[in-house]
């Protein structure tokens, strides 16, 4: 039945997404990269949706949405980082020669860039035998961590605000970001779930307040605005667990 097909189908696309965004990278190109990466979520979301109107939930679907989203959310962010790092020690978008340019201090800081699809994998085999993760996330989501590295890649190409722009890419803040974000993906912090039970606002107050939070930080410090939601999104998360306790 080519019903029960769609959804995997719709995960191939964000395969597909993730792995010419990774050819990108590796070129300089980091715009295009990210609108890769952006479009993988947005076909990573469709799958889901696609799943639950058709009813074509399988064990193989949910296998290959963890490879795709290793690929889009864990491998092509990490290399995303790795050029952010890359460029904020040399000042520069070419990939010098490693062996003759790199000391092992630089190598090590570099190298910490692959600490996010490390991590991104525990995250993703942990949701998929983690049986708690049925409607909310215990841990950062990928996609939120790739939308978040993917935002400082846009800062780097088209941000406008000097001194924010030198801080965010400064090695030792990037450091920090590449640390902090890799330990988020596995923390046993209950984070809430986008998917709407319903459209009623009781049901929902968590999503309808972070959406229409989302809308005003983008309209108002638009570029800047993107990395804000995913820190929005981790602090409404917080927030919702503590006063629910």
């Amino acid at each position: 039945m080519i019903r029960k097909h769609i959804p995997n189908f719709i995960t191939s696309l964000n395969v597909l997404c993730g792995s010419i965004a990774v050819v990108f990278v590796m070129r300089g190109s980091l715009t295009t990269a990210v609108l890769l990466i952006i479009l993988a979520a947005v076909f990573d979301f469709l799958d889901g949706m696609s799943a639950r109107m058709l009813k074509a939930y399988s064990p193989m679907g949910k296998e290959l949405d963890s490879l795709a989203d290793m690929i889009s959310f864990g491998l092509a962010p990490g290399l995303l980082m790795y050029k952010l790092l890359e460029t904020s020690l040399f000042h520069e978008n070419i990939v010098p020669n490693l062996q003759s340019n790199l000391s092992l201090t630089e190598l090590l800081i570099v190298g910490s860039a692959f600490l996010i699809p490390i991590f991104s994998a525990l995250r993703l085999a942990k949701f998929n035998v983690d049986e708690r993760q049925t409607s909310s996330f215990i841990g950062l989501p990928t996609p939120a961590n790739a939308l978040f590295i993917s935002s400082l890649a846009l800062i780097q190409e088209h941000g406008t605000i000097l001194a924010v722009d030198n801080l965010l890419l400064s090695t030792p803040v990037l450091l920090g970001i590449t640390f902090f974000f890799s330990f988020l993906l596995v923390a046993e912090i209950p984070m809430f779930s986008l998917k709407f039970k319903n459209l009623s606002w009781k049901n929902n107050q968590v999503q309808y307040i972070f959406l229409f939070c989302s809308i005003l930080l983008l309209s108002t410090l638009q570029l800047y605005g993107i990395s804000t939601i995913v820190l929005l999104f981790i602090g409404i998360s917080v927030i919702a667990e503590l006063t629910k306790k």
